[in-house]
Protein backbone atom coordinates (compact mmCIF):
# COMPACT_ATOMS: atom_id res chain seq x y z
CA UNK A 1 0.00 0.00 0.00
CA UNK A 2 2.98 2.34 0.74
CA UNK A 3 4.54 1.48 -2.21
CA UNK A 4 1.44 2.14 -4.21
CA UNK A 5 0.76 5.88 -2.65
CA UNK A 6 3.87 7.43 -2.70
CA UNK A 7 3.52 7.73 -6.89
CA UNK A 8 0.17 8.87 -6.81
CA UNK A 9 1.07 11.13 -4.21
CA UNK A 10 4.21 12.93 -6.77
CA UNK A 11 1.97 12.89 -9.02
CA UNK A 12 -1.13 15.10 -7.08
CA UNK A 13 2.30 17.27 -6.37
CA UNK A 14 3.06 17.91 -10.04
CA UNK A 15 -0.51 18.70 -10.94
CA UNK A 16 -0.85 21.13 -7.95
CA UNK A 17 2.52 22.80 -9.42
CA UNK A 18 1.27 23.09 -12.83
CA UNK A 19 -2.14 24.88 -11.78
CA UNK A 20 -0.03 27.36 -9.89
CA UNK A 21 2.42 27.97 -13.20
CA UNK A 22 -1.26 28.28 -14.94
CA UNK A 23 -2.49 31.01 -12.57
CA UNK A 24 0.82 33.10 -12.38
CA UNK A 25 0.64 33.06 -16.84
CA UNK A 26 -2.41 34.52 -16.50
CA UNK A 27 -2.28 37.05 -14.20
CA UNK A 28 0.84 37.88 -15.80
CA UNK A 29 -1.09 38.16 -19.06
CA UNK A 30 -3.96 40.26 -16.99
CA UNK A 31 -1.53 42.60 -16.27
CA UNK A 32 -0.20 42.82 -19.39
CA UNK A 33 -3.99 44.26 -21.08
CA UNK A 34 -3.85 46.59 -18.22
CA UNK A 35 -0.96 48.00 -19.12
CA UNK A 36 -1.81 47.94 -22.85
CA UNK A 37 -5.50 49.83 -21.68
CA UNK A 38 -3.45 52.59 -20.34
CA UNK A 39 -1.67 53.54 -23.19
CA UNK A 40 -4.36 53.36 -25.36
CA UNK A 41 -5.97 55.41 -22.94
CA UNK A 42 -2.95 57.97 -22.92
CA UNK A 43 -3.23 58.03 -26.71
CA UNK A 44 -7.32 58.54 -26.85
CA UNK A 45 -8.67 54.98 -26.28
CA UNK A 46 -8.18 54.73 -30.30
CA UNK A 47 -7.38 50.85 -30.78
CA UNK A 48 -6.21 51.62 -34.52
CA UNK A 49 -3.96 53.45 -33.55
CA UNK A 50 -2.10 51.10 -31.16
CA UNK A 51 -2.00 48.42 -34.06
CA UNK A 52 -1.65 50.33 -37.32
CA UNK A 53 0.89 52.29 -38.72
CA UNK A 54 -0.12 56.01 -38.57
CA UNK A 55 -2.32 57.06 -42.00
CA UNK A 56 -2.59 53.43 -42.50
CA UNK A 57 -5.91 54.09 -43.32
CA UNK A 58 -5.35 56.98 -45.74
CA UNK A 59 -2.92 56.15 -48.28
CA UNK A 60 -2.08 59.59 -49.13
CA UNK A 61 -1.83 60.64 -45.27
CA UNK A 62 1.05 57.65 -44.89
CA UNK A 63 2.68 58.95 -47.53
CA UNK A 64 2.68 62.73 -46.27
CA UNK A 65 3.45 61.35 -43.04
CA UNK A 66 6.66 59.32 -44.10
CA UNK A 67 7.99 62.70 -45.60
CA UNK A 68 7.63 64.28 -42.81
CA UNK A 69 9.64 61.78 -40.51
CA UNK A 70 11.85 61.19 -43.17
CA UNK A 71 12.84 65.05 -43.35
CA UNK A 72 12.79 65.05 -39.61
CA UNK A 73 15.48 62.65 -39.32
CA UNK A 74 17.67 62.55 -41.80
CA UNK A 75 19.20 65.17 -43.99
CA UNK A 76 17.96 68.36 -42.24
CA UNK A 77 19.24 70.96 -44.20
CA UNK A 78 19.68 69.01 -47.10
CA UNK A 79 15.53 69.02 -46.92
CA UNK A 80 15.60 72.82 -45.77
CA UNK A 81 13.86 71.60 -42.55
CA UNK A 82 16.35 72.72 -40.33
CA UNK A 83 16.67 75.84 -38.45
CA UNK A 84 18.75 78.65 -40.22
CA UNK A 85 22.35 78.16 -39.29
CA UNK A 86 23.71 81.84 -40.76
CA UNK A 87 24.24 83.93 -37.85
CA UNK A 88 23.32 87.92 -38.68
CA UNK A 89 25.43 88.65 -35.33
CA UNK A 90 28.10 86.66 -36.04
CA UNK A 91 31.33 86.70 -38.36
CA UNK A 92 31.19 88.08 -41.33
CA UNK A 93 32.15 89.32 -44.83
CA UNK A 94 31.97 93.19 -45.49
CA UNK A 95 28.58 94.17 -46.79
CA UNK A 96 28.28 98.38 -46.30
CA UNK A 97 25.38 98.33 -49.22
CA UNK A 98 24.32 96.04 -51.71
CA UNK A 99 26.87 96.19 -54.63
CA UNK A 100 29.66 95.89 -52.28
CA UNK A 101 27.68 92.91 -51.10
CA UNK A 102 26.94 91.66 -54.56
CA UNK A 103 30.70 91.78 -54.69
CA UNK A 104 31.81 89.47 -52.01
CA UNK A 105 28.77 87.42 -53.04
CA UNK A 106 30.95 86.74 -55.92
CA UNK A 107 34.13 86.41 -54.32
CA UNK A 108 32.42 83.52 -52.15
CA UNK A 109 31.76 81.77 -55.06
CA UNK A 110 34.87 81.56 -56.81
CA UNK A 111 36.52 81.09 -53.44
CA UNK A 112 34.31 77.96 -53.28
CA UNK A 113 34.80 76.86 -57.02
CA UNK A 114 38.44 77.52 -57.42
CA UNK A 115 39.21 75.78 -53.88
CA UNK A 116 36.99 72.66 -55.34
CA UNK A 117 38.44 72.82 -58.50
CA UNK A 118 41.65 72.48 -56.81
CA UNK A 119 40.61 69.65 -54.44
CA UNK A 120 39.22 67.58 -57.51
CA UNK A 121 42.78 68.31 -58.90
CA UNK A 122 44.33 66.22 -56.26
CA UNK A 123 42.22 63.47 -56.50
CA UNK A 124 40.28 64.01 -53.12
CA UNK A 125 38.17 60.80 -52.45
CA UNK A 126 34.83 59.27 -51.08
CA UNK A 127 33.26 62.53 -48.66
CA UNK A 128 35.70 65.33 -50.13
CA UNK A 129 34.61 64.87 -53.85
CA UNK A 130 31.26 64.51 -53.26
CA UNK A 131 31.31 67.72 -51.43
CA UNK A 132 33.70 69.35 -54.35
CA UNK A 133 31.86 68.78 -56.85
CA UNK A 134 28.43 70.14 -55.83
CA UNK A 135 30.53 73.21 -54.44
CA UNK A 136 31.08 73.56 -58.00
CA UNK A 137 27.92 72.85 -59.28
CA UNK A 138 26.15 75.02 -56.73
CA UNK A 139 28.09 78.20 -56.52
CA UNK A 140 28.41 77.70 -60.36
CA UNK A 141 24.56 78.88 -60.30
CA UNK A 142 24.71 81.18 -57.85
CA UNK A 143 27.41 83.33 -60.17
CA UNK A 144 25.06 83.40 -62.69
CA UNK A 145 21.78 84.37 -60.60
CA UNK A 146 24.48 87.12 -59.19
CA UNK A 147 25.20 87.97 -62.86
CA UNK A 148 21.77 89.09 -63.92
CA UNK A 149 21.00 90.95 -60.86
CA UNK A 150 24.78 92.90 -61.15
CA UNK A 151 23.92 93.30 -65.08
CA UNK A 152 20.79 94.99 -63.71
CA UNK A 153 22.71 97.78 -61.73
CA UNK A 154 25.62 97.95 -63.79
CA UNK A 155 27.84 96.43 -60.75
CA UNK A 156 30.87 94.83 -62.27
CA UNK A 157 31.74 91.28 -60.33
CA UNK A 158 35.60 89.35 -59.33
CA UNK A 159 35.57 86.50 -61.13
CA UNK A 160 38.80 85.38 -58.70
CA UNK A 161 38.90 84.51 -55.11
CA UNK A 162 39.60 87.25 -52.44
CA UNK A 163 43.10 88.14 -51.18
CA UNK A 164 42.56 86.12 -48.17
CA UNK A 165 41.69 82.96 -50.13
CA UNK A 166 44.92 83.65 -52.76
CA UNK A 167 46.99 83.93 -49.75
CA UNK A 168 45.73 80.63 -48.90
CA UNK A 169 47.07 78.19 -51.83
CA UNK A 170 50.46 77.98 -51.02
CA UNK A 171 49.98 76.15 -48.15
CA UNK A 172 47.39 74.24 -49.29
CA UNK A 173 49.65 72.78 -52.53
CA UNK A 174 52.04 71.42 -50.02
CA UNK A 175 49.23 69.14 -48.65
CA UNK A 176 48.34 65.98 -50.03
CA UNK A 177 46.04 63.26 -49.35
CA UNK A 178 44.46 63.24 -45.94
CA UNK A 179 45.98 66.19 -44.94
CA UNK A 180 44.68 68.06 -48.08
CA UNK A 181 41.01 66.69 -47.61
CA UNK A 182 41.04 67.48 -43.66
CA UNK A 183 42.32 71.12 -44.86
CA UNK A 184 39.64 71.52 -47.58
CA UNK A 185 36.49 70.12 -45.63
CA UNK A 186 37.53 72.69 -42.65
CA UNK A 187 38.49 75.33 -45.07
CA UNK A 188 34.61 74.51 -46.53
CA UNK A 189 33.37 75.06 -43.36
CA UNK A 190 34.68 77.96 -42.24
CA UNK A 191 33.55 79.87 -45.36
CA UNK A 192 29.88 78.57 -45.29
CA UNK A 193 29.40 79.47 -41.66
CA UNK A 194 30.68 83.36 -42.58
CA UNK A 195 28.87 83.44 -46.00
CA UNK A 196 25.72 82.28 -44.01
CA UNK A 197 26.04 85.18 -41.27
CA UNK A 198 26.64 87.59 -44.01
CA UNK A 199 23.53 86.94 -46.57
CA UNK A 200 21.20 86.54 -42.77
CA UNK A 201 23.01 89.86 -42.01
CA UNK A 202 21.93 91.32 -45.20
CA UNK A 203 18.84 90.12 -45.91
CA UNK A 204 18.07 92.20 -42.68
CA UNK A 205 19.66 95.76 -44.03
CA UNK A 206 18.60 95.53 -47.80
CA UNK A 207 15.64 97.28 -49.01
CA UNK A 208 15.93 95.90 -52.44
CA UNK A 209 13.42 93.04 -53.92
CA UNK A 210 16.30 91.56 -56.03
CA UNK A 211 18.85 91.23 -53.61
CA UNK A 212 16.02 90.35 -51.02
CA UNK A 213 15.15 87.80 -53.63
CA UNK A 214 18.60 86.14 -54.39
CA UNK A 215 19.17 85.56 -50.56
CA UNK A 216 15.79 83.87 -50.17
CA UNK A 217 16.61 81.59 -53.04
CA UNK A 218 20.68 81.03 -51.89
CA UNK A 219 21.33 81.21 -48.77
CA UNK A 220 19.47 78.02 -48.06
CA UNK A 221 21.79 76.49 -50.32
CA UNK A 222 24.76 77.89 -48.60
CA UNK A 223 23.38 76.47 -44.81
CA UNK A 224 23.12 72.86 -46.74
CA UNK A 225 26.46 73.07 -47.91
CA UNK A 226 27.73 73.85 -44.20
CA UNK A 227 25.66 71.14 -43.20
CA UNK A 228 27.91 68.75 -45.34
CA UNK A 229 31.05 70.22 -44.30
CA UNK A 230 30.20 69.89 -40.38
CA UNK A 231 28.98 66.43 -41.50
CA UNK A 232 31.61 65.37 -43.45
CA UNK A 233 34.26 66.97 -40.50
CA UNK A 234 33.09 64.79 -37.62
CA UNK A 235 32.82 61.92 -39.70
CA UNK A 236 36.82 62.81 -40.50
CA UNK A 237 37.62 63.10 -36.80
Amino acid sequence: MKRSFLPLLATGLLALASCGDANKSTSAAGGNASDNSMTDSATGGDTASATMPAGSEDPDNQAQNAGSAKGASGNGAMGGSEAPMGDPNGPTAPHKDDNEFLKTAAHSDQNEIQQSKMALARGVTGMAKEMADKMIADHTKSTADLKVIAGKKGVTLPTDMDAEHKAMVPAMEKLSGKDFEAKYITQMEVDHQKTANTMRAHEKMTQDADVKAFIGKTVPVVEQHLSMARMDGNMKL
